[in-house]
């Protein structure tokens, strides 16, 4: 596999894979874009996450030492924001949702195209640091980067989705998402449309029924000031 040369900017990642033959092939691809660090276990991931600070993650589920998805669920609950893309065989739907509720951007499942993979980076990266970190919502403060939403009656946490799905929201207050829209930019795409809708429904809860507003027919926007 030849190398792909794809950003003007390199950026620091940590690969956290335990194969033998894909982990120092993906370095080698990966190397020519971003400055890779590869750990072949849960727990040396762990480690170099919390200690290097990597812009952005590429994990496996089924590492040894510490499972995937747990993995990136001590990064959050330890205050790692770096966006993570989880890599892997298991590809149901299931799996999925279970990727992204543990605190994951993004779900690549193998086999996977080489260009797809640096697309979604590219992605992850645009999203992570091109922002502000406290967005308006409906006369309340939304800190992005520790998913919290500051109101007069004090502080309401939000899950990893909730505040990706509020995110995208809050930084066009003025444009409808449709369903089909949401799904890619919140979940990565393959989840139910009706995923939206109940995510829309916990943020509702949380934060009050007029704070994202249906356009019947069109999709959802963030509601009112």
């Amino acid at each position: 596999m030849e190398p792909i040369v794809d950003a003007p900017v390199r950026a620091s990642l940590l690969l956290v894979e335990d194969d033998r033959e894909l982990g120092p092939l993906l370095v080698e691809v990966l190397g020519d874009v971003y400055d890779v660090t590869l750990a072949r276990d849960g727990q040396a991931g762990l480690h170099r996450a919390l200690t290097s600070e990597p812009d952005v993650l590429v994990v496996d589920r089924g590492l040894p030492g510490i499972e995937g998805l747990d993995l990136v669920a001590r990064l959050r609950r330890s205050g790692v924001r770096a966006p993570v893309l989880v890599l892997t065989a298991r590809g149901t739907v299931q799996d999925r949702v279970d990727g992204l509720d543990a605190g994951a951007e993004d779900y690549l499942v193998k086999p996977f195209d080489v260009a797809e993979l640096l697309a979604r980076l590219r992605a992850l990266l645009r999203r992570h640091t091109d922002t502000s970190d406290v967005l308006d919502v409906a006369g309340a403060s939304f800190d992005v980067r520790n998913r919290h939403v500051t109101r007069d009656h004090g502080v309401v946490d939000l899950t990893a989705r909730e505040a990706d799905l509020l995110e995208v929201l809050a930084r066009h207050p003025r444009r409808v998402f449709t369903r089909e829209e949401l799904i890619q930019l919140v979940f990565g795409g393959d989840v139910e449309p009706n995923t939206v809708d109940s995510y829309v429904h916990y943020l509702r809860d949380k934060l009050g029924r007029t704070t994202i507003q249906t356009v019947h027919g069109l999709g959802y926007r963030l509601g009112p000031a």
